[in-house]
């Protein structure tokens, strides 16, 4: 009786291979092949727009350069800020959002229809869109800051407000996607655990902490998880709404190695800083994944 479940289960896993088979191909294929090349011209010096160079092998002469090179590093800080400030609010008012929608009437419902357009749209069109409405001459965000006899604000031409607006932009696309799969989670609570709660005389707030806040904890971490590391991709907004600027105001590190790879060909030196995001990344899903472990642990 053992050996024959030993068999079946064997069966099942051979079965469960074949099936993941085209998945792998396509993964090896559209992933994991680019990127293992990626990983050897990481080692090379090598410029496509010079006419019969071969590539130049350098060790990690790449990696030295990069963290030596203070647009990278630049370009590395206003990532975090961005990701840190887009994805921070988008979280604490996705949730504040999502608990004001959850009692399930006609006009939330509304609401989350409403609230879905944003994320329906197309990050470059998105980014056209705002970078029209906040055009500093014939923006409307201007011309209605101009009624109330306020001076029209340079958004994107700023230094010091071009990231920020952005930042906004992001949040005003994304905040409902945080919303909506958080309120998704708020409406899985058993009806019974907040019964029990309010006989017991739990407040509104000590509801939330106490029952509801715990129960959707893992959901929270995971879209973070994935609205940080989609903020650490960010490239079409900020390409079409600044491209980088002005000067190196808004630069990201997408639109960092892009430029490197596509505007001045350094090959080799766009793979390496691609490794390292790519790594970076791949930290960032770890520690996201072993902090909803450990939440799943204390549930229960």
């Amino acid at each position: 009786m053992i050996s024959r479940h030993v068999r079946e289960t064997k069966k099942d896993r051979a079965l469960s291979w074949v099936f993941l088979l085209p998945v792998v191909v396509i993964l090896a294929v559209a992933a994991f092949i680019p990127l293992g090349y990626g990983l050897v011209l990481s080692f090379y010096k090598y410029k496509l727009n010079i006419p019969g160079m071969k590539p130049e092998f350098i060790g990690f002469g790449n990696y030295i350069t990069m963290f030596k090179d203070e647009l990278f590093i630049h370009s590395l800080t206003n990532n975090i800020v961005f990701a840190l400030l887009s994805v921070g609010s988008e979280v604490l008012v996705g949730v504040i959002v999502a608990m004001m929608l959850s009692d399930d009437t006609k006009l939330s419902r509304l609401m989350t229809t409403i609230f879905m357009v944003p994320m329906i749209i197309a990050p470059v069109a998105a980014g056209t869109l705002w970078r029209m409405m906040l055009d500093r001459t014939f923006g409307v965000v201007n011309f209605l800051i101009s009624l109330l006899n306020m001076a029209p604000v340079a958004w994107l031409a700023n230094e010091k407000v071009a990231i920020y607006t952005i930042i906004f932009v992001d949040f005003w696309q994304f905040m409902p996607y945080v919303a909506i799969l958080v309120l998704s989670s708020v409406k899985s609570i058993p009806e019974s655990f907040l019964d029990a709660a309010r006989v017991d005389g739990a407040s509104s707030l000590k509801l939330f902490y106490k029952v509801v806040l715990p129960f959707i904890t893992p959901v929270i971490i995971i879209v973070a998880m994935l609205r940080f590391i989609d903020a650490f991709k960010v490239f079409d907004t900020v390409f079409v709404m600044t491209q980088g600027g002005p000067g190196s105001a808004t630069e990201m590190l997408p639109t960092y190695i892009y430029k490197q790879g596509i505007k001045f060909f350094q090959v080799g030196y766009s793979s390496a800083t691609a490794i390292v995001f790519i790594i970076a990344m791949s930290v960032i899903a770890f520690a996201f994944n072993k902090l909803r472990s450990y939440q799943l642990r204390r549930l229960g």
